[in-house]
């Protein structure tokens, strides 16, 4: 359970009241009327969301917090994640006003997290659970957040492919998983684009590819492909500097898919639960893959390199290509794959991907359920033209600068069997300034609106 979340309801705990600018005056003429005064003279605006006063007691304690919602009709689901970010240390409880106490509750441990592998952070506020939610989901899902948050969050030097397959061996030994490790001549031979990518990296950062299995053999099976690119110079077509500082969060689309994955197997949700990530350091060296190379995939199709900094959909590629092979029930990958997702939809909207129109409309309406936005993108067939090559299958980058996070989905595509469910996000895993329940620096997209939508869909 994340720290900041207590049962004890005997805790000595001080109320929240939520408050919009129409039910403050009810407060105040109701359970705030001893306190009138005071929130007159503060200046208490409920109309601004995050608004926070402290009302105090007649020792000079906290009596009360009164917590504006802002103007809107339906205020941000999230906005109680303004609450531990910016409370004094000390054990609260939602009192009032707040119409969905679950999502308050998870919200105010989304903005409490705090990163502390590194230095120290000041305490966090707790909350007691409120009675009558479904506290085990709330606690699963802030969970699988922090873990991917932390994922994110870890500096290169010290999460390298070998760190990372550590960090999904853990997890799968929590939740009683079969795990397993290619490496070596056994990558080279069945997953060579991973291979070539990884390769030039020095011996401890070998690439490798993780496998994890849980779940019931007979039961549906859901494939979670995550790209684990512990670092990204960009190869040959080496970054710039500035294009190099965030590159510790290009193993995002693994971290978020660690983070689902603890998310089902912590609900026992009912299907075979597979988890691949390629992990892999592009890297530059006397061995390092060159612009022109030509790449034989796992799946048989050539790929001739037109970027060595389109990496990621290379070692997706052949990861995708042995989920298919046993056919899933769905396929779900997620990867921090393009720049061009970020021109097209900023930081905190990741695109989705499907040519399944029931998958896609499950995972619309859960990323609203969830407070968890995705917009689906079209795979847009005639662009497919973009990625053409004279002497191979496929080029792995556009000739053009139109389109990339399209044409990158395009190229997944390809390696996908048409008669299964697929879904592709393109995601950030970062967010560049803190909002409710959404502190500053590496962050799970997506993987709230996913995890609802196989609930829904798988649960019993």
């Amino acid at each position: 359970m994340p720290d900041c979340l207590i049962a004890e309801t005997a805790t000595s705990s001080t109320p929240i009241h939520a408050v919009t600018p129409a039910s403050l005056g009810a407060f105040v003429a109701g359970p705030g009327a001893a306190a009138a005064g005071w929130i007159a003279d503060s200046g208490f605006n409920a109309g601004a969301a995050g608004a926070i006063l402290a009302i105090p007691d007649a020792d000079g304690g906290r009596a009360a917090i009164l917590f504006g919602l802002g103007e809107a009709a339906a205020p941000n689901p999230l906005i109680a994640g303004a609450l531990s970010a910016a409370l004094p240390a000390g054990t609260y409880r939602l009192e009032s006003g707040f119409d969905d106490p679950a999502m308050a509750t998870l919200a105010f441990a989304l903005g409490a997290y705090r990163f502390t592998r590194y230095r120290a952070g000041e305490p966090a506020p707790r909350l007691v659970i409120p009675p009558g939610i479904d506290a085990d989901r709330v606690i699963r899902i802030a969970d699988g957040v922090t873990l991917t948050r932390d994922l994110v969050n870890t500096a290169a030097n010290d999460l390298g492919p070998a760190e990372l397959a550590e960090a999904a061996e853990e997890l799968a030994e929590r939740h009683g998983a079969g795990f397993a490790v290619t490496m070596g001549d056994a990558l080279a031979e069945g997953f060579p684009m991973i291979h070539t990518v990884g390769a030039a990296a020095v011996a401890a950062r070998a690439p490798r590819l993780i496998d994890f299995t849980w779940g019931n053999a007979d039961a549906p099976k859901v494939t979670l492909v995550g790209k684990g690119v512990c670092f990204d110079t960009g190869g040959l077509d080496l970054k710039p500097s500035a294009g190099m500082l965030l590159m510790k969060k290009d193993m995002g689309g693994a971290a978020n898919v660690l983070g689902l994955a603890h998310m089902i197997m912590a609900a026992g949700l009912p299907v075979r639960l597979r988890v691949l990530i390629p992990a892999v350091e592009n890297a530059v060296s006397g061995i390092a893959f060159r612009p022109g190379d030509v790449l034989r995939s796992r799946k048989g199709l050539t790929v001739e390199i037109g970027n060595t900094d389109a990496e990621g959909r290379l070692v997706l590629a052949d990861a995708l290509a042995l989920a298919c092979e046993e056919s899933p029930d769905l396929v779900i990958d997620m990867a921090t794959l393009t720049g061009a997702a970020r021109v097209a939809l900023g930081p905190e909207l990741p695109p989705v991907y499907t040519d399944d129109e029931r998958l896609a409309a499950d995972v619309m309406r859960h990323s609203e359920i969830a407070a968890d936005p995705v917009w689906r993108m079209p795979l847009w067939s005639p662009y497919m033209a973009m990625l053409e090559s004279k002497i191979a299958d496929i080029n792995n980058a556009g000739a053009t600068p139109f389109a990339g996070s399209i044409t990158a989905a395009l190229f997944l595509q390809r390696f996908v069997p048409a008669d299964i469910a697929w879904l592709h996000a393109d995601i950030f895993a970062w967010t560049p300034a803190p909002k409710p329940g959404r502190p500053q620096g590496g962050e799970a997209h997506a993987i709230r609106a996913l995890y609802s939508c196989l609930e829904e869909r798988y649960g019993s």
